[in-house]
């Protein structure tokens, strides 16, 4: 605080500084880490205790003085139950929603969805959100860019005319997704999934406009190409048994509500030897990098 008081005062000559190449470019931030929250994803489960927001932080990884599950990305488990609605604020952009458990409703100002297992919605953030579970019981899975805005020390614009109230219900999802399998399969098909967006986001396919959101799904022995992207993901396990991922040369075994980062730039796949589909809910920041037109995808 002391520090702070004392820069305030400074002459603005006093606070420039001068690099040279060969300074500038000789620090770095730590590295993003492969990571499963299975701590978080058992305290969400635990519906002995109150509602409560939960979440996946590893800032001090990261090394950020603010909460993040990644540079740009923060994810909650929310956990509510049918005795007591949970209300919040949070400097975001938008906020995006995975119903993991449950049925519910929730309210933005004068905006309210009704949802259940399996829907995806959202909302425009810096507004006061409210959560009722109908359900004894109900889990949602929260993903917002409150990092990026903290990043920058900026506040949510009250009237962001790119995210409005939205919801795509589970059973549309799945028939859309069923529509997909009748199609032909080649060499080159790898899954089937389903982009969340709206007209607000166009041209681009992204939920807000720097995250991008979809619901994955593998076949029952299938494997996913290995790739790679420039975006950093947060893979949320929705449904299937012996799933892995490969993540360079590290494997990884999938476990059913647990959400596990993939590190930007690195070659990964997805592979499912169990008997029915896997299913999996993705965040990725690919939005962002699809402005700044740097995706970097490629399958190798």
């Amino acid at each position: 605080m002391g520090l702070l008081k004392e820069n305030k005062f400074k002459n603005p000559q006093e606070r420039a500084i001068w690099n040279t190449p060969e300074n500038a470019f000789d620090w770095s931030w730590p590295k993003v880490p492969r990571h499963q929250f299975l701590s978080e994803k058992e305290k969400a489960y635990d519906f002995n205790g109150d509602s409560l927001l939960i979440p996946l932080d590893i800032s001090n990884v990261l090394k950020t003085s603010y909460m993040a599950t990644t540079p740009s990305i923060l994810a909650r488990y929310i956990k509510i139950n049918s005795k007591k609605n949970l209300s919040h604020i949070l400097s975001t952009s938008g906020e995006i929603y995975y119903v993991l458990e449950g049925k519910g409703f929730s309210k933005n100002e004068n905006e309210m969805i009704e949802w259940s297992k399996g829907d995806v919605f959202c909302f425009p953030g810096g507004k006061e959100t409210e959560h009722s579970s109908i359900a004894d019981n109900s889990i949602l899975f929260l993903v917002t860019n409150e990092p990026l805005l903290n990043f920058e020390q900026l506040s949510p614009s009250y009237n962001n005319s790119n995210i409005l109230p939205s919801h795509w219900p589970h059973e549309k999802t799945a028939s859309f997704l069923e529509e997909r399998y009748k199609r032909p399969k080649t060499k080159e098909t790898s899954g089937v999934a389903v982009l969340f967006s709206t007209e607000e986001t166009l041209p681009s396919r992204n939920t807000i406009p720097s995250i991008n959101t979809s619901i994955n799904t593998l076949e029952a022995g299938g494997d996913q190409r290995p790739h790679r992207h420039n975006g950093v993901a947060i893979t949320l396990a929705i449904e299937g048994e012996k799933v892995y991922s490969m993540i360079e040369d590290q494997k990884i075994d999938w476990k059913n509500g647990v959400a596990q980062i993939t590190p930007a730039a690195e070659l990964h796949s997805h592979h499912n030897r169990g008997s029915k589909r896997m299913i999996s809910f993705v965040v990725q920041d690919e939005g962002l990098h699809w402005y700044l037109r740097t995706t970097g995808f490629s399958w190798d």
